[in-house]
């Protein structure tokens, strides 16, 4: 589902020319059923560039989590996606801030993160660097490594 409601908007927009890998929206309610986390960078930022391997990690080994990046500066076009191949972001950034679809202001920290859960409500707002396993706990994910080990084996 996650790929579906991404894959279309990301269609639709690369047919109007937009940069791979940017997004104006997707609306907070249009991915609804899933956790999303929107996570707040810049890139001068040094801990927000310390913590992207994290989120790319989370948005690409977690089908059920959406990672979706806001850069804090404004950067769109040429220049975010510049920003986006150095610091090695693989996750969608959005061009427009979401911060206002959650009730919320525009965090004066980085980086900060904000975690909607399944049902579309604000679930928390971490403020400084995170890790996976922070990430998992926010998002009440089950470690890959744990489910695997609790995952039963077949025998030949």
């Amino acid at each position: 589902m996650k790929y579906l409601i991404l894959f279309s908007t990301l269609l639709s927009l690369l047919a109007c020319g937009q940069p791979q890998g940017t997004v104006t929206g997707p609306a907070i309610a249009d991915l609804r059923g899933q956790w999303v986390v929107i996570n707040y960078w810049a890139q001068w930022c040094k801990p927000c560039i310390e913590e992207i391997p994290e989120l790319n990690a989370l948005d690409r080994d977690y089908p059920q989590v959406t990672v979706l990046g806001v850069n804090y500066d404004g950067a769109s076009g040429e220049e975010l996606e510049s920003q986006r191949e150095q610091l090695g972001v693989t996750f969608t950034s959005l061009i427009e801030d979401p911060a206002e679809q959650l009730g919320k202001s525009r965090p004066v920290v980085l980086p900060t993160t904000f975690i909607v859960n399944p049902e579309g409500k604000l679930a928390a707002e971490l403020m400084g660097p995170q890790t996976l396993e922070s990430l998992l706990q926010a998002t009440e994910q089950t470690p890959k490594e744990a489910a695997e080990e609790t995952a039963p084996q077949v025998k030949n």
